[in-house]
């Protein structure tokens, strides 16, 4: 199987390795020329994670990981393309990548903050009818950071990534390929839904709200460790349970993978297993300084995130008085209206669309 990763991320670097581990014949695409240029000269990946120290070699030959900052060629015949970019991102390469993607090929968003659609609706754009599954899951395949241009550590992987397809009328190609890459992954109603299991948007806002006095006041502040207090946890926790009113408003059935279940030494396991958040506490890697202007927590999980939770309760009458409450003090602190910002069913389109109508798109998607 031929992968595409698209991207320089910790995510993307991290999802490169695991794919050529697999076997796949995979292509790393960045846009900084530079960056590429500095990794190909290195000539390897090096990964730590629990197996141990190794390296991914850079190349073109069976085993090895190919580079290109050319998206055309990246993209060319891939039978995947893996995005685990910030979906800040995706406006400017959804554009790019509308007019590339070919019949039958996959495109994984882990996450996708209801990329999806975004991306979906770009290739439309474009005038590209090809027949493409955009899928979209709860959080990202790998707890990893980056070490410097060529290292990578990866404290956890994902056991449990419930994926939505966009058009859902595509899930049984999208998840046969999806699959080969990613076994964890297990189907559920269609993107929305996927979009809808995005963790970010719940772990991520009230813990860099929350800690805003730290953050501005050290120079390094881990908030997952010592930022991870029993107030914050209440506080996600509500907001975690308006996602699951929002999602059971709209007909979508459990398992919502609630987020108190990441924390838990018991129940069901969640999307990274279980301990992980003791893993990644314990790596040091989250000991950080996080700008509170320009953090991906806030433009990101906050933005776009919490925005598309807010106004998807909106659209199908559920409140959201955390959700709102927060996006409202973020605003506060940047200084910028976050929800008018976001990645709203208003800025997308959709809000004037009946629950029928939405399910159709969901199924079917756009139809022109």
């Amino acid at each position: 199987m031929k992968v595409s990763v698209i991207g320089g991320g910790h995510g993307c670097y991290a999802a490169a390795i695991e794919m050529v581990e697999k076997g796949f014949d995979v292509t790393l695409w960045r846009r900084d020329s530079e960056a590429l240029k500095e990794l190909s000269q290195l000539g390897y990946l090096n990964v730590k994670d629990a197996r141990g120290e190794r390296q991914i070699q850079i190349g073109s030959g069976q085993g090895e990981l190919a580079l290109t900052s050319d998206l055309t060629e990246a993209t060319r015949q891939a039978n995947l393309v893996i995005i685990p970019l910030p979906s800040t991102s995706h406006d400017a390469l959804a554009e790019q990548l509308g007019p590339l993607l070919q019949d039958d090929q996959v495109v994984f968003l882990p996450p996708g903050t209801f990329g999806c659609y975004l991306f979906h609706r770009a290739m439309k754009e474009a005038g590209n009818t090809s027949r493409v599954a955009f899928c979209e899951t709860g959080t990202l395949p790998y707890l990893a950071r980056k070490h410097g241009p060529n290292k990578v550590v990866i404290s956890v992987y994902a056991t449990r990534l419930p994926t939505g397809v966009f058009p859902s009328e595509l899930s049984e190609h999208a998840f046969s390929v999806l699959r080969e890459a990613y076994p964890s992954v297990e189907p559920i109603e269609d993107g929305l839904s996927g979009a809808l299991m995005n963790a970010g948007p719940i772990i991520h806002p009230p813990l860099i709200i929350m800690n805003a006095g730290p953050l501005e006041h050290f120079d390094a502040w881990d908030i997952h460790n010592e930022g991870t207090q029993p107030a914050i946890r209440s506080v996600t926790t509500e907001l975690d349970n308006e996602r699951i009113a929002v999602r059971e408003a709209l007909g979508y059935q459990p398992s919502h993978f609630p987020l108190a279940n990441h924390y838990a030494s018991e129940g069901e396991e969640w999307m990274y297993g279980r301990g992980a958040h003791g893993k990644l506490t314990d790596s040091g890697d989250w000991r950080e300084n996080i700008e509170l202007h320009s953090h991906r927590y806030m433009m990101e999980d906050t933005r776009l995130g919490l925005s598309l939770i807010v106004s998807v309760g909106r659209w199908v009458g559920q409140p959201t008085p955390v959700a709102e409450g927060l996006l409202n003090i973020a605003s506060a602190i940047t200084g910028r209206d976050l929800y008018a910002e976001g990645r709203t069913l208003e800025n997308l389109g959709l809000d004037s669309l009946s629950q029928d109508e939405m399910r159709q798109l969901m199924t079917h998607g756009i139809q022109r």
